[in-house]
């Protein structure tokens, strides 16, 4: 490739060469940059320590084992009954940060090590994070790149969060179906769902299942794919929808944004139920914007191989897709069995004082 001269050279984004009409063009040849050491600094410790703790403290409250900054000594061992979430949760967040990480250092991406948010009052925030990101110090070149680090991430946290529903299930206790609980009640993916039947060898939809801790760090772990895999703007899944569509990529965000504000709308006016999450995650998404950083080969095809797991990617999105992940119903001791002929597809989730903190029902479709 033709060497390129200070003029060919974006004053903004340096990153970015820019190539003359004269000059060949392969993405694959753009040499790469070196990238600045991203050591792990005392902010990185402190705010993973600060999630570790919110995480924990949620697992605990769960359990009913509160732990109180008041009394932080006399309260201290009711911390070891929230391990057994804050564990697996922590362990898939960093899975997933850690995916973006190598794979954008294997491409000479500048980027840092993961940033932990913790999430403080776990008795109103009740996981206890908002989740973790690392920042991207310098965009990545080629649409290839783009799709690589963008994906790498969903799928090394799905891989954890997998393992945590099967183990957790495993440990997990069943019940006879009983509808009548009430309580906030979690919705339930497809994988979930699929995974459930696997492991229990019943129908889970005809059976109460007292969710254990890790089972329910899965449960979570599998939203946050969801979520980050959203086909909007700097999302991973923006980045998959870049990478497969290119040019495209933005008008498919603008219908997303519609579809979001469509499944809050119109249960709201058939009098279903909904999850209002939706539209803060509209709000969101329009405060990043919707667009996307454009690479150098914008018009460059994936190829096969890419193209391929950039399509599972987007199966993965449906597969673990939640239109209303919570809700909350109100107790009916009188509704002990589904009513005949409802349609109901949900995972109830209430505070139990028993061992367990979570109760979760899969109830038949």
């Amino acid at each position: 490739m033709d060497e390129l001269t200070a003029r060919d050279t974006s004053q903004v984004l340096t990153e970015i060469p820019r190539v003359s009409a004269t000059s060949g063009y392969e993405p694959e040849m753009v040499e790469p940059l070196r990238a600045q050491r991203a050591g792990v600094t005392p902010l990185h410790v402190a705010l993973f320590l600060l999630t570790l703790l919110t995480t924990t403290m949620a697992g605990a409250d769960m359990a009913g084992a509160f732990f109180s900054f008041a009394r932080p000594f006399s309260t201290f061992a009711n911390l070891y009954s929230g391990l057994s979430f804050s564990v697996p949760l922590m362990l898939i967040l960093f899975a997933h940060e850690m995916g973006h990480y190598v794979v954008a250092r294997r491409n000479h991406v500048d980027v840092t090590p993961p940033y932990f948010l913790p999430a403080p009052f776990p008795s109103v925030f009740f996981i206890g994070t908002f989740g973790a990101f690392i920042r991207m110090r310098a965009p990545a070149r080629t649409r290839r790149m783009m799709f690589d680090i963008g994906a790498a991430g969903p799928w090394a946290g799905l891989v954890l969060a997998v393992a945590a529903v099967i183990v957790g299930l495993k440990l997990s206790e069943v019940s006879p179906l009983d509808t009548g609980g009430g309580g906030l009640q979690l919705g339930n993916s497809i994988l979930f769902w699929g995974v459930s039947y696997g492991v229990l060898g019943v129908d889970p939809n005809s059976v109460n299942i007292n969710l254990h801790p890790i089972a329910f760090a899965g449960w979570i772990g599998l939203l946050v794919t969801t979520l980050n895999l959203l086909p909007v703007g700097q999302l991973d899944g923006g980045h998959v929808i870049y990478a497969l569509f290119g040019r495209w990529h933005r008008t498919i965000a603008r219908l997303f944004i519609i579809a979001c504000v469509l499944l809050v709308v119109v249960p709201l006016l058939v009098g279903s139920t909904y999850w209002g999450g939706w539209l803060f995650w509209v709000i969101i998404l329009l405060f990043l914007g919707l667009g996307h950083p454009a690479t150098v080969d914008a018009d460059t095809p994936l190829g096969y191989g890419r193209r391929a797991m950039a399509w599972a990617t987007v199966a993965l999105f449906v597969l673990t897709f939640c239109p209303v992940p919570f809700w909350y119903a109100e107790p009916n001791p009188n509704q002990r069995q589904p009513p005949s002929g409802e349609n109901v597809y949900s995972v109830s989730y209430r505070r139990a004082p028993a061992r367990l903190p979570a109760s979760v029902r899969l109830e038949r479709l």
